[in-house]
């Protein structure tokens, strides 16, 4: 265990909390929901980015430094906040981190009509990309200036750069880097012009130990290193050889809170959400819970309900899709068009299919907890068709709540379709009527082979939690320093 006096160090673009105007609110994603599992169990300080401009008042408050707050879990948490330059950190976010390097890592461009490298792109990597890392670095180097043997936990595609910077000033720290976003093959990342790609492998190399969340993405980062870098490549022990150091490249599939996801569906919040749920559910309900992003492949979906709606015409009136989704980065052109685009096809179905007392498809467009734990309880399909992700957490939350032996159809390019694949519908997610074949098994499936796969589901998903996720890489962060001969970081 680490001394308490030398605390580890995490570091993420987005913190534990933000600030708004009306106050302090935990931070979103589960990313961010991983590591408050890390911060409630171990003495850490968490450096971010001050993403507000109450964050920044609130770093402004503190001197820069770090402070103690505490948390809407009850948790407390050490806590930086460092403020960027507003144009640095925009080019930075919204021109290179999104959405060039996580279209990049989605397969999420049209090749043929984008992306465009132009100065413009190039000026966000130098001029944002780097230059916010550089400032994160150095609020990392400051926290780490008197410990000895410091470890560095680094978190995603927006901070590749920032370990070569931490080395290059402290030789002897241990880095490790979560990425928790897919991991592409060697040529979706020909797009960047090389002396960007170089940057940003020599920086991730930087680290000693790289996590990914699957056995297929280690793969894929192993196979990029051999083709686009001149390190040698260890592929039987997963590792890369970097001017004399060994970095190791391992999976560590990121696992939900269980217990605490399961106490949710008991909140008098959810009750209320279920009683208007079970007044309105038809004969069945399909579900989907998802931010309205491109690479959760919302259109494809509602293109395969059509589609079955057309083919099995004796489900009329008797099913129901509700799609929760959350906005998302509608800022971004791309973005909006799609949310344009979902509205659009949701129109137009319910008005192929719809009758005066039967809408196909529900749409909500918000973010709800509550209102999708409910749904959670109560449905019969679940619809988790992303092109590409990262884990997908939804296709574990789901099942662990469902009452209902809910059937999974997920996708086979998401992460969390290594462990749960055998008890759910696969499907390629570019497969309009392997979607739709796979609603209507799902709908007819047996009682008795619902309840096995509902089962085993349920097994996979409470067999580990974010602990075992910290555990398992605190443990390859000892036996990493062993094999160096150093003291024991961790």
């Amino acid at each position: 265990m680490t001394d308490k006096k030398t605390p580890l160090i995490l570091v993420s673009n987005r913190g534990p909390v933000t600030y708004g105007p009306d106050g302090m609110h935990r931070g979103g994603g589960g990313l961010v929901t991983a590591l408050i599992g890390l911060a409630s169990h171990r003495e850490a300080i968490w450096v971010a980015s001050a993403i507000t401009d109450e964050d920044a008042e609130v770093a402004s408050e503190h001197g820069g430094q770090a402070f103690e707050i505490d948390g809407e879990d009850g948790n407390s948490y050490s806590i930086r906040f460092v403020s960027s330059d507003p144009d640095a950190y925009d080019r930075f976010y919204n021109i290179f981190a999104n959405p060039m390097l996580w279209f990049i890592q989605h397969y999420l461009w049209d090749l043929s009509n984008a992306p465009d490298i132009h100065r413009h792109e190039v000026d966000a990597f130098e001029l944002g990309y780097k230059a916010v890392n550089a400032d994160l670095a150095g609020a990392v180097l400051d926290e780490i200036e008197a410990i000895k043997d410091p470890v560095v936990m680094v978190h995603d595609y927006h901070l590749y750069t920032l370990p070569a910077v931490v080395r290059k000033a402290r030789p002897e720290v241990f880095l490790h880097h979560f990425v928790h976003i897919p991991w592409p093959q060697p040529d979706a990342w020909r797009v960047l012009p090389k002396a960007i790609r170089d940057e940003i492998y020599k920086g991730i190399l930087a680290n000693d130990i790289v996590g990914l969340h699957t056995h297929t993405y280690r793969q894929n980062f192993l196979q990029c290193c051999r083709d686009l870098t001149a390190y040698e490549v260890d592929f039987g022990r997963s590792i890369v050889h970097v001017d004399g150091r060994e970095v190791w490249v391992r999976a560590y599939p990121l696992p939900i809170d269980w217990r605490a996801t399961q106490s949710l569906g008991s909140r008098p919040r959810v009750a209320q959400f279920e009683v208007e749920l079970d007044h309105r559910k038809r004969e069945f309900l399909i579900l989907r819970v998802d931010r309205a992003d491109l690479s959760k492949n919302v259109l494809r979906g509602f293109s395969a309900f059509d589609m079955f709606l057309e083919q099995h015409p004796e489900f009329s009136e008797r099913v129901t899709f509700r799609a929760q989704l959350m906005p998302s980065r509608t800022d971004v052109p791309e973005y909006a068009e799609y949310l344009e685009r979902i509205e659009a096809l949701v129109a137009t179905v319910n008005h192929r299919h719809g009758t005066p007392d039967w809408m196909p498809i529900q749409l909500i467009l918000r973010d709800d907890l509550d209102e999708a734990v409910a749904a959670y309880k109560r449905y019969d399909v679940l619809m988790v068709n992303a092109m590409f992700d990262g884990m997908n957490l939804v296709a574990k939350e789901g099942p662990l709540v469902n009452e209902c032996d809910g059937v999974s159809i997920l996708s086979e390019n998401t992460g969390a379709h290594e462990e749960l694949g055998e008890f759910a519908l696969s499907v390629n997610p570019f497969d309009i009527q392997e979607m739709a074949d796979s609603i209507y098994t799902a709908l007819t499936m047996d009682p008795a082979e619902r309840a096995r796969r509902a089962a085993g589901l349920k097994e996979i998903v409470t067999s580990r939690d974010p602990g075992n996720w910290i555990d398992e890489q605190l443990l390859d962060i000892r036996a990493k320093a062993a094999a160096q001969g150093r003291v024991s970081p961790a």
